[in-house]
């Protein structure tokens, strides 16, 4: 079976001497190998406030404590999305409220942003779902208009593009994701990218108890209590080698991505998703609407190719009972949406063995 998921582990060659070299040193907490981990996703990003943290929703739920998310709070997020972008809105006490998709990227909606702002709203939560980039000219410039922060969750996005710059460079607030079946995995870990280095500084101690770490343990000050969300030195020297390794792990997603782009354009039952002005996807899934869905998988498993939506929609848990918004375009785009495999671990023969089961139909 061709999997839809499939974590990237380094050769051990490269890997295992690097691990080794962590674990013997002395030194397995946050250390030298967590800052350079920083560092190198700092000038890839090309943003000089990256924070790396045990994981994508400790990232969330730092930038949630910086904007003051708290009880009798709003925040405008998607239904569409893997649970913890919303579970951690809810963890502040603030009230989730679903805006909803277009109907045509399956991306949350500018105009439903807009529509569902009320004078609770504290922040706008926007999820680059399965490596689509959302409209952020538009919803950029909602954000000015209201004077409300945009929370970028680029959990599935890793070196996707917006205006050409790699994705954590627009909002004061964009969150990764480095879980096991991400494009780049530390098994677990998170990144942090913010805009301005006083809220960086901040949500360094925050990472760590509110403890600052240049400052000596014995003559330290705790002014705001913070989280046990640092990142250590042996996730990070996974993430270290993860980085020399992007040419055949993220950079193959993209050429399949596009592959897939290409080669379905034309298919019967097959819709594909448009990407949105000055947006690059980086494609962490191949994401498109089918007519017959539930055909649509039982023959590519009955085939050996994994297909499936993945992620169950948000407004469905019992967590979010009574949940504010209404998302009628959502329901629609729900039951036509599917994923196929993208990532690295496809072949040739594999990208061409998808594309014929389509194009002879289900």
């Amino acid at each position: 079976m061709i999997p839809l998921i499939k974590p990237f582990i380094p050769p051990k060659e490269k890997l295992l001497p690097r691990l080794e070299q962590v674990l013997y040193s002395g030194y397995i907490a946050e250390g030298e190998a967590t800052y350079e981990f920083e560092n190198r996703l700092s000038q890839l990003i090309g943003n000089l406030y990256c924070l790396t943290v045990n994981s994508g929703t400790a990232a969330l739920h730092i930038a949630l404590t910086l904007i003051g998310v708290g009880p009798g709070d709003e925040v405008i997020s998607t239904a569409l999305t893997a649970e913890p972008t919303n579970t951690t809105i809810a963890l502040t006490g603030a009230k989730v409220v679903f805006a909803d998709v277009d109907i045509g990227t399956g991306l949350i909606s500018p105009d439903s942003i807009e529509a569902n702002i009320s004078v609770r709203t504290k922040a706008i939560m926007v999820v680059h779902y399965a490596g689509m980039v959302c409209d952020m000219n538009r919803i950029n410039a909602i954000s000015e208009k209201h004077n409300l922060p945009v929370i970028e969750d680029a959990a599935h996005a890793f070196m996707s593009k917006y205006r050409g710059q790699f994705v954590g460079n627009n909002s004061p607030y964009t969150c990764f994701s480095f879980q096991a079946i991400k494009h780049i995995t530390t098994v677990d870990g998170g990144l942090l990218c913010l805009k301005n280095e006083e809220e960086y500084l901040r949500a360094k101690k925050l990472r760590w108890f509110g403890l600052d770490k240049k400052v000596p343990r014995l003559l330290a000050d705790i002014t705001e209590a913070g989280f046990k969300y640092h990142m250590n030195n042996v996730n990070a020297a996974i993430g270290l080698v993860q980085l020399e390794c992007i040419e055949e792990n993220v950079h193959r997603y993209i050429e399949n991505g596009k592959f897939f782009d290409e080669n379905l354009k034309n298919v019967t039952g097959v819709t594909l998703l448009p990407y949105y002005e000055d947006t690059e996807p980086s494609y962490w899934l191949y994401t498109m609407k089918v007519d017959r869905r539930n055909n649509f998988i039982k023959m590519m498993t009955e085939n050996g190719v994994s297909a499936s939506p993945l992620h169950l929609r948000n407004d469905r848990h019992s967590v979010f009972k009574a949940p504010l918004g209404t998302t009628p375009n959502l329901d629609v785009f729900y039951d036509s949406f599917v994923h196929i495999p993208c990532g690295w671990w496809l072949t040739e023969a594999d990208k061409v063995k998808i594309f014929e089961l389509m194009k002879h139909g289900w």
